[in-house]
């Protein structure tokens, strides 16, 4: 029998735990799950456990006590910490106590999927085995000699992104710009980056430019010193500080506020920060990837977004093209989402109609590849029985018929609402439903709509 590695989730929420554990056991992984101090410590003296991904708040302990005693008891035992809350200070504590890696919920299981595939003893066990499995991986062979972590695609384009990555890999110090449409894959393609390049062993930070309040986004990024303002009950490390030899990863860069953007550059430039409040310069070594789905050259045009920031962040630049410029990845990544999700919900021998591929083939996806796993996650959750038909995906099977698409020059103000109006359409105005289409929140689809005053009446209205 195949070694397999042994995962304890230690976490609790049973309904998290079980699904987590349905992942790992679909993903050829020995899995177990507690929910409670007590049993993971029963399991622990048990098993012996290669990797505990462990909460970060228990009830009644703390969980970094637990990691404490864990890497004293069985120090060769990988800890990956997971948390709802993103406390960076927490973060900080956990990685000196030792934890491999940090999680904030929600997370995506490739996201696991990778900060496993990171550990040692998952490398110490590839290295045993004469044969890499592919079950959950449809990577294609090109790409398999290449990187050991999940990466779907087939096409020439997907391909020449993937060797952009690698390439871009090897310049720790250069900044990187990645731009494509939302739900492309732009945060994947900047962990690649990261976890191929000599940083890997550093913090990877991924920030969301436009999720911070404009209030606290020069002490996000650059800290605090306790009592520099109202609130500031303690020390604190800004993002620039904690990525000291990681990177920092800027999601959705051109809407951060024209007035932090100076601060920005200089730090980049100097690699020199001062916390708010404090007089003392800290000098952190970091890397910045960027991405952005609006036209960030439009953006300078308006004055909305400094030329020189965007000089330094963009010394290589990495484009993603949209899922329907790229067709052939559409039967791999499906299969890849029917497979994660059958394990997932315990649907066994789950099979496609030809008509489904066909269907997609003509589809335009203006969510792109986000889009297509959210549906094919409905269309299992939605079937009643083992054959997925063309009922279980809700989608227009034409294309466009004005082939906006294929315009080499594109409106951004129009496609952005024709984008808005298509997804809230297909998911028959059910805003939330058509917000995860788009790869967005939905509290960003009703700004989104005001916006370009797109309504819809009440008898639309989901």
């Amino acid at each position: 029998m195949k070694d397999k590695i042994k995962i304890l989730i230690l976490d609790d929420e049973k309904q998290f735990t079980e699904e987590l554990n349905g992942f790992f056991l679909s993903s050829d992984f020995e899995s177990f799950e507690a929910n409670t101090a007590a049993e993971g410590k029963k399991i622990l003296g048990q098993h012996e456990i290669d990797l505990l991904i462990l909460d970060v708040r228990l009830p009644g302990v703390n969980g970094l006590d637990i990691l404490k005693e864990v890497k004293v008891l069985y120090p060769s035992m990988e800890v990956i910490i997971i948390s709802a809350h993103g406390d960076m200070d927490t973060v900080i504590k956990a990685m000196r106590l030792g934890a491999f890696d940090y999680l904030r919920k929600p997370f995506r299981y490739i996201d696991i999927q990778i900060a496993i595939e990171r550990t040692q003893k998952y490398l110490q066990m590839q290295r045993r085995l004469k044969k890499v499995e592919e079950k959950n991986s449809l990577i294609s062979k090109t790409l398999e000699e290449k990187i050991d972590r999940q990466f779907i695609g087939v096409s020439q384009k997907i391909l020449e992104v993937f060797d952009q990555a690698i390439t871009a890999a090897k310049y720790p110090d250069a900044n990187v710009l990645i731009t494509g449409e939302s739900g492309t894959g732009k945060e994947n393609i900047a962990r690649i980056i990261h976890y191929s390049s000599e940083k890997k062993d550093h913090v990877f930070c991924a920030v969301n430019s436009s999720a911070i309040t404009e209030t606290l986004l020069e002490s996000e990024f650059f800290g605090h010193k306790k009592g520099s303002f109202t609130g500031a009950i303690s020390d604190k490390m800004g993002f620039f500080e904690v990525c000291n030899q990681g990177t920092l990863f800027l999601d959705e860069i051109a809407d951060m506020p024209f007035n932090l953007q100076a601060k920005i550059l200089r730090a980049t430039e100097e690699k020199v920060i001062t916390r708010v409040g404090d007089t003392v310069p800290i000098r952190t070594d970091f890397r910045i990837i960027s991405a952005t789905n609006h036209d960030i050259d439009k953006n300078v045009e308006l004055k909305k977004f400094r030329l020189d920031l965007l000089h330094r962040l963009n010394t290589l630049h990495i484009h993603i093209p949209a899922l329907r410029e790229r067709p052939e990845d559409i039967k791999p990544l499906l299969t890849h989402f029917i497979e994660l999700y059958a394990g997932k919900f315990n649907r066994a021998n789950i099979q496609v109609s030809k008509e489904v591929f066909e269907a997609l083939m003509k589809y335009d996806f203006p969510g792109n590849v986000r889009e297509l796993r959210n549906m094919t996650e409905r269309a299992i959750i939605l079937c009643k029985g083992n054959t997925l038909g063309i009922a279980d995906f809700r989608v227009n099977p034409h294309k466009s018929e004005t082939g906006e698409q294929k315009e080499t020059t594109v409106n951004l103000k129009i496609s952005e609402i024709k984008l808005v109006r298509k997804a809230l359409q297909n998911n028959r105005f059910n805003q939330q439903a058509a917000a995860d289409a788009l790869g967005i929140t939905r509290d960003a689809l009703i700004r989104k709509m005001k916006k370009h005053n797109i309504s819809i009446s009440r008898g639309e209205e989901s």
